[in-house]
């Protein structure tokens, strides 16, 4: 299969590439920011290539992007969108710049990956978005975290839409609201609180549900979660 994973160089999305890589049968396509561990992931694996792009900034690397994905693969089976960022301030306090930062990452970003890769995904691919509790209505709010829970429940809903357009074709979009996870992004946002999920463990979840949850599931906001947080 030819998978992508829009930010697989840290936490659960890494653990989403250790897990797909195992299979010589899958090549992958990871995306991240930090150059370093994208070397780190080429060096381990020789199914695996990389891409370094910036959420914040897809259009102005878009084609660069697009020339990298049509050079490695004719089609796309799968696309998880894993990236993510986090802010833990009041709403108050928050200033514009981060507001639109995490809006753009968790939001923004993934959304124009979907739309460049597009005319790539197969019938019967998959694109998996990855959301929050945070953003999952309904759920317990908590201080710190308003436009981060925003962003993600933005992105929850374009799921919904998106699996609803890219019918026709074929493609099937839903959505994974992750409880606490034991992660470098729970421990900023709840310092000294032990997540009951692993990184790893989460991981393995999001890469089978992302090779077989298409049969059963479209357009759905999934909940997951032994807590929140």
């Amino acid at each position: 299969m030819n998978i992508i994973v829009n930010g697989g160089t840290r936490g659960i999305g890494r653990e989403v590439v250790n897990i797909l890589a195992k299979n010589p049968d899958n090549k992958i396509l990871v995306t991240g920011r930090n150059q370093k561990a994208l070397n780190d992931i080429n060096e381990q694996y020789t199914n695996v290539i990389t891409a370094v792009i910036d959420l914040a900034d897809l259009d102005a690397q878009s084609d660069s992007l697009l020339n990298i994905i049509r050079s490695n693969f004719k089609k796309a089976d799968i696309l998880i969108n894993v990236a993510g960022l986090l802010v833990s301030k009041d709403f108050t306090e928050t200033d514009s710049f981060e507001a639109r930062l995490m809006m753009e990452i968790n939001f923004f970003g993934p959304a124009a990956f979907i739309r460049l890769i597009k005319p790539l995904l197969a019938e019967g691919s998959h694109i998996v978005n990855i959301s929050s509790m945070g953003g999952f209505q309904g759920s317990s709010k908590y201080r710190g975290l308003s436009y981060y829970s925003a962003s993600k429940a933005a992105l929850a809903c374009l799921t919904e839409c998106l699996a609803m357009e890219f019918q026709a074709d074929g493609i099937k979009v839903n959505c994974l609201a992750l409880g606490a996870v034991q992660t470098e992004m729970l421990e900023e946002a709840f310092p000294g609180y032990r997540a009951p999920v692993s990184a790893k463990e989460m991981g393995e979840f999001i890469a089978e549900f992302a090779l077989t949850g298409h049969k059963v599931f479209n357009g759905k906001i999934l909940p997951v979660a032994l807590s929140n947080p």
